[in-house]
């Protein structure tokens, strides 16, 4: 059987480096593209044999991105895709998560053997060597996910039959933030939102009101594959 090639489109940021390193892991071969491949796209992504989509974060048309993607990948004959789609994309009060929804539309429609994976909030994402202060309530109930297991989850779609026409969220433990700050020795308050971009805003007050919670029992079953 011949080595699996996958492009991973975004490869080059943290998300993108996880799947790379676990598609290696696996034996097969990731080939991370940046933005300098995107002019040339199709070109880039010949002889792969699926693709890994990752938009970059609070992309202004997440759905232009996605859609240019996948053309690419139809015209270079890739039948395979995988999105990083977010928990709950269809939150009407985030903006960044609705473009994550349109995108997935656009994903199911495009002809392709299609998988989504609606990862949960990064645990790498909170810096728990030192006090933490938090723009939403440490309160809040979260689904985290490790980039580690995030990797491996989208490899094994990645390289396994029968992961076709599925989505799956994923998390590997369920916490608030003030847990995992207690359980790493550091203290923790909530502070003020610092403004610095109106939809990370609108994500804040929701996660205020909401938290983020995705179930663990897709990824256990997923990682129990690899």
């Amino acid at each position: 059987m011949s080595v699996q090639r996958v492009a991973v489109i975004g490869g080059h940021g943290k998300t993108g480096r996880a799947v790379t390193a676990a598609l290696d892991a696996r034996g097969a071969v990731g080939v991370p593209l940046g933005r300098a491949d995107q002019p040339d796209l199709a070109a880039a992504v010949a002889g792969c044999d699926a693709a890994y989509v990752i938009a970059p974060n609070l992309h202004p048309d997440e759905p232009a991105y996605v859609a240019s993607a996948l053309s690419a990948l139809r015209s270079a004959g890739v039948g395979r895709v995988v999105y990083h789609s977010v928990a709950s994309p269809y939150v009407p009060s985030m903006p960044h998560h609705l473009g994550k929804a349109v995108s997935e539309d656009l994903v199911r429609r495009s002809g392709l053997a299609w998988t989504v994976l609606q990862p949960g909030a990064y645990l790498q994402n909170l810096d728990l060597t030192a006090p933490l202060d938090l723009p939403y309530s440490p309160d809040a109930r979260f689904g985290f996910l490790d980039l580690a297991d995030l990797g491996r989850a989208a490899a094994v779609v990645l390289t396994e039959p029968g992961h076709e026409g599925a989505t799956y969220e994923l998390a590997t433990r369920v916490a608030t933030v003030r847990e995992l700050a207690d359980e790493a020795g550091v203290p923790v308050r909530q502070v003020p939102d610092p403004g610095t971009h109106p939809w990370l805003s609108a994500m804040f007050a929701y996660y205020d009101d909401h938290g983020l919670p995705v179930a663990t029992l897709v990824l256990e079953a997923l990682l129990a594959r690899d």
